[in-house]
Parts: C-alpha cells; structure tokens; sequence
C-alpha cells in the first residue's frame, strides 16, 4: 500500500466509496413497501456467501485446539449435511433448524448448511438451561436441533414433549446418546458434490436469534438473507473506510493473481450472538479470512493463540480486550502480528482505547454498535476518529440512518437526548409470533433501540444510557424483568428489584435486593443456588440484599432502583 501525501476529510472519503462506480455504490431498493438504501454488490443470499467462500478452497478456515479445515474441506463437510438435512430429515424451505454448541467447527459448518437450503436457523444460546432452551425450540417451532453432548443432554429429557422437534443430531457425543437423538453426520458425498437446489432471495427469512424481552422472555428476531450480506458489506466498508483515513490506497489486486493474504481471526465470542454470527463468521468467511476458535474464553489461552497463529485481530467485548491486557504473562507474550482490536456489544470506557493504542499502535482499536435487531452493525468508528472520539460509537454506516426522538416520537436537534433510531437495511422483519412487541419496536419501519443517545453535528452518535431495564455483563444482554421474575417465584420472596452494578472489566454484573415473607428464613446462598439451577449463571447476581423492609419506591409506587444500586456499591 502506498500513502498518500494527504488526508481527506471523512465525508470526502465516504463519496470516493460510495458513489456511482465506486467500490461501495449505493442504491435504493423496496423493501416492505418502503425505499431503503443498500449496497449495490451486496451478495443475494448466505448461500451466494458460502459458494463465495470456495474462492479460497486451499486456506486454512476453521482452527480449533488440533483440527485444521480448509475452505474446501468444510464446504464439502456442509453439502453433505445439506443433503443429509433435506434427504433424511425433509427440511424445506422455511422450517426452523435450531443450533445449540459451543464454538466448535460443527457450529458454522451446520449453519451453511441450513441456511443455504433455504432453512431459517435458530441459534441458542450455549449458556441456557434446560428451560431456556425448551422455550427457545418450542417458540421457534424448529423441526431439528443440532447440538454438542452438552446441550443434548439437558434437551433429550423432554424431547417427546417437543412435538415439531423430530431429532436430535449430536456433535462430537462421548457417551451413548438418549432416545431421539443420533451422531452428527460425517461428510458422504464425493467433492463433486453440489449443494441441493432451491432459490433463495435477499428478503427470504434466513436467522431466528432470540434476544431478551422486557416481558421476561426472550423474543426471536427474524432475519433475512439480505441482513446477514448487508453485514458483511458494511464491514468491509468499515476497513476500506479506515485504509483511505490513514492516507493509504485501497488494495486493488491484479485478478490474475492471488487474492491478498487472509486475516488471522481470533475469535473470541459466540456464534450464537449476531456479533458472533454476522459480525465476525460471516466477515471473515467471505474475505477468506483464517479463524481461530477457542472452546471457551480464557484469556492466557487467548495469549497463546496469538502467539503460535500470528493472529492479526482479536476482540468481541470490552472486557475480553481488558483481560488479555491485564494478563501477568502479557508483556511476556509476542503480540507483534496484532494489528486489529475491534469490540462491540457493551459500554467501553475511553481509557481502553488509549490502553490498546499504547501497546499495538494508531489506529489499531476500533468499536461497533449495533443489535440483534439491526443485524449487529449499525455504526462504526476507528483508528484517529476513534482515538480522538472514545466516547463514540462512531457515525452509522451509510446504508443506515439514525435519529434521536423525544417522548413523543419527535426528532430532535444535534447534542438534544432522546432514543436512538435506526432505519436501513439491516434490520429484522419483525418479532416472531410476536405482533404487539413487532409494532412497539418498528415504528413506520424505523427501529426504536430502547438506548438513550445524542447525535452531533459531524452525525456522530454517542450513548447516554439505556431506556430499557437492562445490565450488560460483559456483552450478555440481560433484562432484569426476567431475573426479578424468577426471583418472585420463589415461595419466600415478596418482593424483588435488579440492577446492574458496575464492573471495571466486564462493565457491569448482576445485583438485587429482595424483601422476604414474614415468618420466613433464606440465605444469599439458598437463593443464589435457587436460581442457578432455573438461569444461566451470568443471569444470577452476584450480589443480593436480603430484607423484612419493603424496598424504597417513589410516590407511584415505582421501585427507586438507583437507591437499590446504591445500597450494593456502598462500602459494607
């Protein structure tokens, strides 16, 4: 790459990506009757995607503690399930075909797979328990799961009382597998082998993620095929946005030569997030991209991948980044090879951006802001824009656009507080099953984010707090109707209010105060254990007050939740 003598400006590099003939042209489609603008080259279809992918037959892919696949071992690893899926099981177009793993190769394989048969995929949540996970499946109404040992053991149980849920495909079993379930299938089909025909469109339903609701229980989001390669192009803008910022020339490689080199992905978060799904699988498959996957997050694990794969890029939330940092071993390690730390999915003090440029250079940090109901990307802010603004999560992309609102649903003026609203076309259908949660959400086809933000006059956006009850614990949404719900159903709460607490690392973790019944004892401990065994553990609080008083609430009755987070961060 050559630099260039001088500096554009940022509006001034964004017409050079997106305007007519331009890497990055712009144009406007229809979508639900509505004009939305969109990226011109924006693949069709997540099956396009994956076919994409075979461009890069011979480099490594998917990288997991001793296995190594090629682009092309795995392709030909999801044709053979393709076809498993639709000659064994009958999935069709249209049927739910549910995903709950860890990060193992099986994950992203299954989901090529599905989604290029035109399925819609449901990814679950790894870290559910068995009641989540039942919610999740009879919710969707997903016709197949396909699981690691540890999700099929605490789904198996009851799988005669999941109706639609006609098998169990287990990845990587260790032991016998319980009735309805069976092994994964191995790969059958000569390398000739297509993927089964069907014809897929950018508006055809391809994801059901399911995020939180304010209800008490999560609500899928519907995506489509044009949400995931919308994704995709809006990252890759992002890069090229951040190229011609430092002055350097795009890469713009003779197509009688090899592609440029890939990135080394450490990959650190969940496939079953949409910043693991869209942000990150979907990123860098389509650039050829080498990922590395870890079985679960550690940070000195992390240290040593980084070192023996000469990993060029890692992040996923604030707090994994302030680990590695904070390692004993770090200055010991040879991080040389880093030249990315990207994050997103929860708040990132302005100290971490100075902190990463300090140990791997300018313009090396960069932050995302976005959703499962925008599809993760919705705005981008790196190197000296990031560095001179910490305290933003940059301007949206320019397929998007954003608006702030008052109460009563009037756009205000730049640096005015209201709600943050999102319009492109990244955004979900709608909620599914879910009509009355769909029109509170989507209003005149802008999303309304439940995030409290302004906008300045340069169109950046920065975020003031949250409208929604909700703490992030280290990029994990969690709402806190569902935690106080399952409070209030032990017999010995009377009343329950959660908060978030601060939290240097992961930002925030789990607090609550409960008033129990007369006449009754119970223990942080009973209760802590109570709900361990109904939730998550990153939903239990870490911390919870006990109390016969009734909690402090204001004069309508609302319960004064900065008063309860103040009982927890005072000094005992």
């Amino acid at each position: 790459m050559v630099r260039d003598q001088s500096k554009p400006s940022r509006s001034e590099i964004t017409q050079q990506l997106i305007g007519p003939g331009c890497p990055f042209e712009i144009e406007e489609v229809i979508i639900s009757g509505r004009p939305v603008r969109t990226w011109k080259r924006c693949l069709p279809s997540i099956r396009a995607l994956w076919e994409h992918s075979r461009a890069y037959a011979d480099r490594d892919y998917l990288v997991y503690e001793n296995e190594r696949l090629s682009y092309e071992d795995a392709f030909q690893k999801s044709v053979s399930l393709a076809h498993e899926l639709v000659t064994h099981f009958g999935i069709k177009k249209g049927d739910r075909v549910a995903i709950a793993m860890r990060n193992y190769p099986e994950w992203p394989i299954s989901f090529w797979a599905a989604a290029s048969i035109g399925a819609i995929v449901v990814p679950l949540n790894a870290w559910w328990q068995s009641e989540e996970l039942a919610y999740g499946l009879d919710d969707s109404g997903s016709s197949l799961l396909i699981a690691d040992e540890a999700r099929a053991e605490l789904v198996a149980p009851a799988l005669a009382e999941r109706p639609s849920l006609r098998e169990i495909l287990v990845a990587r079993p260790h032991s016998a597998l319980p009735p309805g379930c069976q092994p994964y299938p191995e790969a059958s089909l000569s390398p000739e082998a297509a993927l089964p025909p069907v014809i897929l469109g950018p508006e055809d339903e391809a994801t059901l993620f399911y995020t939180s609701g304010t209800t008490g229980r999560p609500k899928g989001a519907l995506g489509t095929h044009r949400n995931l390669c919308n994704n995709v192009v809006s990252s890759e803008f992002a890069n090229a946005y951040k190229k011609l910022r430092q002055g350097l020339a795009l890469d713009t490689p003779n197509k009688s030569t090899d592609p440029p080199p890939p990135f080394h992905a450490l990959i650190s978060v969940p496939f079953f997030h949409v910043t693991g799904c869209h942000g990150t699988l979907a990123t860098h498959t389509a650039g050829g991209n080498k990922l590395v996957m870890m079985h679960k997050w550690d940070p000195e694990r992390a240290l040593d991948l980084i070192e023996c794969e000469k990993i060029n890029g890692f992040g996923g939330v604030p707090s994994m980044v302030w680990q590695v940092l904070e390692s004993p071993s770090f200055k010991t390690r040879d991080t040389s090879s880093l030249t990315t730390v990207s994050y997103g999915g929860a708040p990132a003090a302005p100290e971490l951006v100075r902190r990463i440029v300090d140990e791997f250079g300018e313009h090396s940090a960069s932050q995302g802001y976005g959703m499962t109901e925008t599809s993760s990307m919705t705005t981008v802010i790196t190197g000296e824009d990031y560095e001179k603004n910490p305290d933003s999560i940059g301007p949206p992309v320019p397929v998007c656009e954003v608006k702030v609102v008052d109460q009563e649903g009037r756009t205000l003026s730049p640096g005015e507080t209201g709600e943050l609203c999102i319009y492109g076309p990244n955004l979900v259908k709608r909620y599914w099953n879910k009509p009355e949660a769909t029109a509170e959400t989507f209003v005149d086809g802008w999303c309304h984010s439940g995030d409290i933000a302004k906008i300045d006059e340069e169109g950046l956006v920065f975020l003031v707090d949250r409208a929604k009850d909700m703490v992030i614990r280290g990029g994990e949404n969690i709402y806190c109707v569902e935690v106080e719900n399952m409070l209030f159903s032990h017999p010995d709460v009377m009343d329950a209010a959660v908060v978030g607490i601060p939290e240097r690392i992961l930002g925030e973790e789990v607090g609550a105060a409960v008033q129990i019944r007369p006449g009754k004892q119970l223990s942080e401990a009973i209760l802590r254990q109570y709900m361990k065994n109904h939730l998550a553990a990153y939903k239990v609080p870490i911390r919870i007050l006990i109390g016969r008083d009734p909690l402090p609430r204001n004069a309508n009755g609302k319960i004064l939740k900065t008063e309860i987070k103040r009982r927890l961060t005072d000094p005992v």
